[in-house]
C-alpha cells in the first residue's frame, strides 16, 4: 500500500512541479506583459475547451454504458420470462401425467376389488 502513496504521491508532486516549472517559464519569457497575457488566456481557453471536450466524451460513455446495461437487463428479463413459461408448461405436463397415473391405478384397484368380490361370490355361492 505504502509503494501506492509513494506512486500517487510522486505522481502529485512531478506534476506541481511540471506546472511551477510551466508558469517560470511563461513569466521569464522574452515577451512583453501584453503578449504573455494574452498567450496565458488563450492557454485557459484551450485548457476549457479540451475540458468540455473530455466531459462530453464522458457523457457519451456513461449513455452508451446506460444503454448497453438497460439491454443486458431486459435480456434478461426476457430470457427469466422464458425459463418460466418452460418450467409452468411442463409443470402442467407433469401434472396431467400424474392424474393419468392416478386414474390408471384407480381403474386397476377398481377392477381388483370388482375381481374379489365375484371371486368371493363364486366360492361361497359354491359352499
Amino acid at each position: 500500500m505504502s509503494d501506492i502513496d509513494n506512486g500517487a504521491n510522486g505522481l502529485g508532486w512531478f506534476l506541481a512541479g511540471l506546472g511551477i516549472g510551466a508558469l517560470v517559464g511563461v513569466l521569464y519569457a522574452p515577451k512583453s506583459g501584453r503578449e504573455t497575457r494574452d498567450e496565458l488566456l488563450a492557454s485557459a481557453m484551450d485548457a476549457k475547451e479540451r475540458a468540455a471536450e473530455y466531459a462530453a466524451q464522458g457523457r457519451d460513455r456513461a449513455t452508451q454504458l446506460a444503454e448497453q446495461g438497460k439491454q443486458q437487463v431486459n435480456e434478461y428479463v426476457d430470457r427469466g420470462k422464458e425459463y418460466y413459461d418452460r418450467g409452468r408448461s411442463q409443470w402442467s405436463e407433469y401434472v396431467e401425467k400424474g392424474k393419468g397415473l392416478i386414474h390408471e391405478q384407480q381403474d386397476k384397484v377398481s377392477a381388483a376389488i370388482d375381481a374379489g368380490k365375484q371371486a368371493y361370490a363364486s366360492s361361497t355361492e359354491q359352499s
